[in-house]
């Protein structure tokens, strides 16, 4: 049923062309979010990222807003050439992913042995699902970054770019895949997205006539070594420097050292080495030419770095718990027969650390009570170390040349003076293993010496990107420090590739422009895109999109002019972007690209103006990975809990930038929210006669105090939604929304359930004002059960394009507000006291707290702070009692009070508590005895009466 519902809906959308957005008098709102890389199913993690920009452009539209959202697919790059490779060899792993967890059906398995198949079916998929959610997208702009025109747009900004100098050919080391032979991004990687590439100093240590080379982040701790690790367990081998300053040097390194290495480095593989056979031999250390014995250890990996390290145990826990393992290893030592070289070898100073004495290793090894080279909190305790010595270290006295010098500053200074030496090399390791290609193969770091970049280091642009920066709204704001960080940060990208779907670099064809590159200001391109899907490509040259975005005349433009105008003020219309939504992964290089682009290509005018930053989906607590199977299909659980259920869940569940949990039994229950507003909304017809129409409501002036509270609870949370949407905090709308206005309407059925057989017309005219507007209020949450509840009751045109509910003040009452929270208040404090008590209760007293403590929290709120000597002397001055000590006591408990609970003034709670007798009765099953003084007060509960907080005693 609801699935014919929804799907009844989405057809009316389209056959009343609803969103496709057009320019017009309007003011505008464009609104973009990253595109999907179709490489498989769309899951729920998904589900999340487009549907906070559609609940956002909904709510826009029922502002009056002309709202542009628009879609298209990223299927630049080599992915799914990868995957077309592992489908093609029948890989089984893959076959069982997409079979299974994409559910691709077998019979079309085969067919995605073609990439551009791969791109089809599953940007298909996506459309269909996207329209499935009921997103209110335009269409008719729609593209892939392989079509023609699209590519022709990439061909005009590299040229753009590369004629201001900004992309340049150079030597740099790049992400790498010796698989493919092609450079890659993290959107090419199966594993290793966000991990970073450092440069260690390779130090030469000379063994025989050979050099044991160890890879290094701190070159300073050189003068430190105590000894070299091995690792008895890995494969070494012994190679030859065949090029460059070292030619025909033989170097040993481990095996998958030399897998990373020898992209790098000119060297060619002699012959395997047996690691044992060099424990306990001496190298020499390069720069003091002192004995550096060789010892095993276990903790040294054979893929990091050349999987050869030296140990300077008084800087690294690594090194020094490993020392110390190895010192209390007497059957290790034997074997290897080492003990006067083990016994000799002990840490020696070299940085001095604020906090710290003279083995800071030693230290937090101790302070994180880790007990052997093995523990995990090993890496932990290298990390809080390194940090602190870079910021607050300097190296000691006692080593001459860089004594007290910052060692921030002095490493890269012992590096070169060690290169300059001959002592040592440059070599590139991943910060983080492992890196793998979508291909399935290990990823290595490559110096390309053709490699086209983008020059992010420019200082110039540097500065135009902050400058945009500053100029654009970050949600949250805490990640604009992020931003500001990576805009520092970011060097030269590389921005080709060899292998792979996309556009080729104009002056360089063997190379494609590659796909982080290519996506940095296609929210430009979804402006103009309507019109070029039809045009001839070859009209589509450098000149057409000068004069359609940069409005450049040239004599080679080759479009008409009224086309060319139309196009223009298309583009001019929507542009600049309002609104940039994007995953918080994206920060350091999409998002932060974009920024770079759009100041380098765009006039200040046309630079985007918002970026909301997005956290990421877990799945019952575990992070979602399609590669690992652990995903919910977005299709499958729309089939199972309609789209209007999946989009309010993935809305209410956390706010966007925070991750959120997709959990089973949350989802039902979310589920049985809907279906309660459904049922209510018929609940609300049958009161009002089965003739309940929205669009014929009839004002009635509201007398009793319920009604008028009913109408102010729902302005505030039509007030508090509002505000949140627009920041986009979807969760606080949505709870606003549905879950608080539901507890206050339950609230108000109870209070007037004597009406509802035979209700009067403020009744009606309350219930119907209510269903008007939570309707609407839904409608960016749960679109489809708003159409059908404005159709069905009698709502003029589509829910989605009526007018967002407006706050209104004047149906705000405090006093009629704060009348019905003591009501409330007061039920579930006697409650509360009744489960304590566990007793039968035949009576219930309340007293009432007496004019003088009104006075009391009235000069509270006149103070306005929690000064209780002021409040003291107010209250003396005035005398308003009798009693100073009482006076004291109260002024305590109402400063701290009033912070809760706001001063409006006094009530009059007799009243207000007569009128509500039967209820509170109703609600505690007990006789209520409302006391204006302390005539009867047993067990002297009275005393403990606050205005807005009568006493109770049990009886």
């Amino acid at each position: 049923m609801t699935e014919n519902i929804e799907k009844k809906w989405q057809e009316k959308w389209q056959d009343a062309k609803l969103f496709e957005s057009n320019p017009n008098d309007k003011e505008k709102m464009y609104i973009t979010v990253a595109f999907p890389y179709p490489s498989g199913a769309m899951h729920v993690g998904h589900g999340r990222t487009y549907t906070v920009p559609d609940v956002y452009a909904r709510f826009k539209r029922m502002q009056g807003y002309n709202v542009l959202f628009p879609m298209g697919w990223h299927v630049t790059g080599a992915p799914v050439i990868g995957i077309a490779d592992r489908i093609k060899n029948k890989d089984k792993w893959t076959l069982d992913l997409y079979e299974n967890v994409h559910k691709v059906p077998h019979d079309t398995l085969s067919t995605l042995e073609d990439p551009i198949n791969i791109v089809k079916y599953f940007s298909s998929e996506y459309h269909d699902v996207m329209e499935k959610m009921g997103y209110t997208i335009d269409w008719r702009r729609e593209f892939r970054t392989i079509d023609p025109t699209y590519q022709k747009f990439i061909t005009w900004q590299a040229n753009t770019l590369y004629k201001k100098g900004l992309i340049q050919q150079g030597e740099h080391p790049v992400k790498y895949c010796p698989h493919d032979e092609n450079p890659v991004g993290d959107h090419d990687l199966l594993e290793g997205e966000g991990v970073g590439v450092n440069e260690l100093t390779l130090l030469k240590f000379p063994v025989d006539d050979k050099f044991l080379v160890t890879g290094t982040l701190r070159p300073e701790t050189i003068f430190g070594a105590t000894n070299i690790w091995l690792n008895p367990k890995i494969d070494y081998i012994l190679v030859e420097v065949e090029s460059g300053k070292y030619k025909g040097e033989k170097w040993i390194m481990s095996e998958d050292g030399f897998y990373n290495i020898s992209n790098q480095k000119d060297l060619k593989k002699l012959e395997n080495i047996d690691p044992e056979e060099y424990i306990g031999k001496i190298a020499k250390n390069p720069l003091t030419d002192e004995d550096v014995p060789v010892f095993p250890a276990s903790f040294v990996s054979s893929e990091y770095g050349s999987g050869v390290v030296f140990s300077e145990p008084a800087d690294a826990p690594a090194d020094y718990i490993a020392l110390q393992d190895l010192k209390n290893n007497d059957e290790l030592i034997e074997k290897y027969n080492i003990r006067p070289l083990v016994e000799a070898a002990e840490p020696r100073n070299v940085v001095t650390v604020e906090g710290y004495g003279k083995i800071p290793a030693a230290e937090i090894i101790e302070k994180l009570k880790i007990t052997n080279q093995d523990d995990e909190k090993v890496q932990t305790a290298t990390e809080e170390l390194y940090k602190i010595e870079h910021s607050k270290g300097h190296v000691s006295n006692h080593i001459e040349k860089y004594a007290g010098k910052r060692v921030a500053f002095v490493r890269d200074e012992v590096r070169d003076d060690l290169i300059d030496a001959g002592h040592a090399d440059i070599i590139y390791d991943f910060a983080e293993r492992p890196v793998i290609c979508r291909c399935g193969h290990r990823c290595v770091v490559k110096i390309l010496n053709d490699q086209w970049f983008m020059k992010y280091s420019n200082k110039e642009w540097k500065v135009k990107a902050n400058e945009c920066l500053e100029g654009e709204t970050i949600i949250p704001e805490e990640v604009k420090s992020n931003f500001e960080y990576y805009l520092d940060w970011l060097d030269d990208w590389a921005c080709s590739r060899r292998v792979g779907l996309g556009t080729r670099v104009p002056w360089d064809q063997k190379w494609l422009i590659e796909p982080l590159t290519d996506s940095t200001i296609y929210m430009s391109y979804y402006a103009i895109a309507k019109y070029l899907k039809d045009m001839d490509c070859d009209l589509l040259n450098d000149a057409f999109f000068d004069k359609v975005f940069l409005d450049i005349d040239s004599d080679e433009v080759k479009v008409d002019d009224d086309t060319i105008k139309e196009i223009q003020k298309e583009f001019n219309y929507w542009y600049p972007l309002d609104w940039r939504l994007s995953a918080k992964d994206l920060v350091g290089n999409h998002l932060s690209f974009l920024m770079f682009a759009h100041s380098a290509i765009f006039p200040k005018d046309k630079w985007p103006k918002g970026t909301v930053v997005f956290g990421m989906g877990l799945l019952e607590g575990n992070k979602m990975s399609s590669s690992k199977g652990n995903v919910i299909l977005l299709n499958d659980a729309i089939d199972e809990f309609s789209a209007d259920v999946v989009r309010l869940f993935l809305m209410s569940s956390a706010e966007p930038w925070q991750d959120f949990d997709w959990r089973d039994k949350e989802v039902k229950g979310t589920q049985r929210r809907v279906q309660w507003f459904r049922e209510f909304a018929e609940k609300v017809n049958e009161i009002a006669g089965g003739k309940l129409n929205l669009s014929k409501i009839k004002p009635v002036e509201l007398k009793r105090n319920i009604d008028k509270w009913m109408i102010g609870q729902l302005n505030i949370h039509i007030k508090n939604a509002t505000e949140a949407l627009e920041v986009f905090q979807t969760r606080k709308a949505s709870q606003e929304a549905i879950f608080l206005l539901k507890k206050d309407v339950d609230h108000y059925m109870y209070k007037t359930k004597h009406l509802l057989t035979n209700p009067d017309e403020e009744l009606i005219y309350v219930l119907s004002t209510l269903i008007e507007n939570w309707i609407k209020l839904l409608s960016p949450f749960t679109p489809h059960t708003s159409e059908e509840l404005w159709s069905k009751y009698g709502g003029s045109g589509f829910a989605s394009e009526a007018k967002w509910p407006e706050y209104d003040e004047d149906t705000i009452n405090e006093n009629i507000i704060a009348s019905e929270q003591l009501t409330q208040n007061l039920v579930k404090d006697i409650t509360e006291i009744m489960k304590m008590v566990q007793e039968d209760v035949e009576k219930v007293h309340i007293y009432l707290a007496p004019d003088w403590k009104w006075d009391l929290y009235r000069i509270a709120d006149e103070v306005g702070k929690p000064d209780i000597g002021q409040i003291m002397g107010k209250a003396i001055k005035e005398n308003i009692h009798s009693d100073k000590k009482a006076i004291a006591q109260d002024a305590k408990k109402i400063s701290k009070e009033i912070t809760k609970t706001k001063y409006i003034g006094k009530l009059d709670e007799a009243s207000i508590l007569e009128d509500s007798k039967e209820y509170i009765e109703e609600e505690c099953g007990s006789e209520v005895i409302i006391h204006r003084d302390d005539s009867y007060d047993p067990q002297n509960k009275a005393r403990n009466a606050m205005p807005y907080k009568p006493a109770i005693f049990l009886e």
